[in-house]
């Protein structure tokens, strides 16, 4: 009987909840969409080596379509506004740098020497990031090293940052030796120098960025 005395404020009550369900839902749908688009990525990228040494046609315009389709869903379209959110270790999953044919053979990537994870660790209250690539050389005993590229980067706008080279050191002193006369050469391949835009930011574990070089990069949070 006292619904009945404001027959509007009923109406309005269940129309709110209506529409309070029908959104909850939308947001459910696209979760799903994100997390389901996120896994199809994952499973074009099984056993291509994160492209470094290249991937047919069909399979790099899967996984652009996919990289391109998370893109568009991006969660954060601001996210050097989030800075906070980009610190701490990142892996590389795919590039679109890749290293064929003669490239390959003269930094010795087909017998002699092994890339192993490429990991990126940012500080991102001092503005420095570090680009880590793990190899070991085969006829050394071995040898386990580390390729580093240390760079600062500033905030250019909502989406972009700067990026400036600082240095370039391999670990242990005895693997430089190997590199010296290539040493240009492989600085060229991994050299971050540029701006880099972030186009899939600061989710739970996933980013993808593109470069001023034209290059993509797909990194999980590690």
């Amino acid at each position: 009987s006292r619904f009945s005395e404001y027959p509007f404020g009923l109406r309005t009550i269940v129309s709110t909840k209506a529409t309070e369900k029908s959104f909850g839902v939308e947001v459910q749908d696209e979760k799903q969409t994100i997390q389901q688009t996120k896994q199809s990525l994952y499973d074009a990228l099984q056993g291509i080596n994160r492209g470094i040494f290249g991937v047919s046609s069909e399979k790099k315009a899967e996984i652009t379509r996919l990289i391109e389709l998370l893109e568009s869903q991006n969660p954060s379209p601001e996210p050097t506004m989030n800075i906070e959110k980009m610190g701490g270790t990142w892996k590389l999953v795919y590039s679109t740098i890749t290293i064929l044919g003669s490239k390959r053979t003269k930094l010795g990537l087909r017998d002699f020497i092994s890339l192993g994870d490429f990991f990126q660790d940012i500080d991102q209250m001092e503005g420095k990031a570090v680009n880590v690539i793990e190899f070991s050389a085969k006829g050394l005993n071995l040898f386990r090293g580390q390729l580093k590229v240390e760079a600062t980067f500033k905030i250019a706008s909502k989406s972009r940052v700067d990026i400036r080279y600082e240095n370039f050191t391999i670990t242990p002193e005895q693997l430089m030796n190997l590199f010296e006369k290539n040493y240009d050469f492989f600085f060229s391949i991994f050299n971050p120098e540029g701006w880099l835009n972030i186009t899939y930011p600061f989710d739970e574990n996933l980013r993808i960025g593109r470069d001023d070089k034209g290059n993509i990069f797909v990194l999980e949070r590690s």
